[in-house]
């Protein structure tokens, strides 16, 4: 059966450029339309304010949400407020947000990772503060979360310890992951953390999906799906020829690689929607196992996707 791009929604995402200094570019934030083959840039992050201190090696845009007339964007250390037109309405930030990564939203909430801190913190939509916030640690083999108050002064320390740079909120829990947690964590309304299943080191975007996990490999170069009953679908992220890109052999262990995946959604059961560096997003046939389309941004090694989504909007 042949794969109809017409039928396809919208996807935004955002990139970031990894070791990028004071006057280079910085990523942003694209519309791109399969169908049309075409990409728009929204949001230019050049052309925003960005405080150099304490935003980590990649500096750009990270998570996106939306509500029904809003969209919900989120930089290293700030959560930003977009009208669909991407008219900055406002933003914010909290002394436990650093790093962030991804953001997830359930109901009048929005879930956001600080990697910085090990933790994650909730904000509620309708007050427009930071309202709760839980640390994730070990004792032994077991995962431990405590709760805390993002507005206080008695938060948990300073840590990175397992790069939490995933959550996936769902009404059966919380779920959570990071490139050093080797599991999909999941977080239930009484603070207990269970390990719904095992994950290499060093993956992104994981996620319960059909009753399996499905993530971006990270260091196996490949999107997978895993399904309860074990079987998987491997499908390689798409690489370039040396010759093509640009920014090739720049000797900094903070620029990205080529084929690096991170940013994942889910069009239906079957297709589902990677990016890579350089920025190309890839359309994955998880029956076929195959990818079937893909488009580039960018040929700039250092400029990674990172935020992944279906558009909710029609414009």
């Amino acid at each position: 059966m042949s794969f109809n791009l017409s039928g396809l929604p919208k996807l935004v995402c955002t990139s970031v450029v990894r070791g990028s200094e004071k006057g280079q570019s910085h990523g942003g934030l694209y519309v791109v339309d399969f169908a049309a083959g075409k990409v728009e840039q929204k949001l230019d992050w050049n052309t925003i304010d960005i405080d150099f201190t304490g935003r980590g090696w990649d500096r750009g845009l990270r998570g996106i949400e939306f509500t029904d007339k809003e969209v919900f964007v989120a930089a290293s250390d700030e959560l930003f407020w977009y009208t669909p037109e991407f008219e900055l309405v406002g933003s914010y930030t909290n002394p436990y947000l650093r790093h962030c990564h991804e953001i997830s939203r359930q109901d009048d909430k929005l879930f956001l990772t600080s990697t910085g801190y090990d933790s994650l913190l909730a904000f509620d939509l309708g007050t427009r503060r930071f309202v709760w916030g839980v640390y994730l640690s070990r004792n032994g083999n077991q995962w431990v979360a405590q709760a805390f108050d993002p507005e206080s002064s008695g938060g948990p320390p300073l840590s990175n310890n397992y790069h939490i740079n995933m959550v996936h909120v769902a009404r059966s829990g919380i779920f959570m992951s990071g490139l050093n947690t080797r599991a999909l964590l999941q977080l239930t309304g009484e603070l207990t953390v269970d390990e719904v299943c095992n994950l290499p080191q060093g993956c992104h975007n994981a996620r319960p999906f059909n009753g399996g996990v499905l993530f971006n490999d990270t260091r196996g170069d490949v999107v997978r799906f895993v399904s309860r009953d074990g079987k998987q679908s491997a499908l390689p992220v798409l690489t370039y020829d040396r010759s093509e890109l640009d920014f090739v052999g720049v000797d900094d262990s903070r620029i990205a690689r080529q084929g690096f995946g991170r940013g994942l959604c889910v069009l239906n059961e079957r297709y589902v929607v990677g990016g890579s560096s350089p920025s190309t997003l890839s359309i994955y046939d998880l029956k076929e196992n195959k990818r079937i389309a893909a488009v580039n941004l960018t040929m700039d090694i250092r400029n990674a996707i990172h935020g992944l989504e279906v558009w909710p909007f029609g414009t």
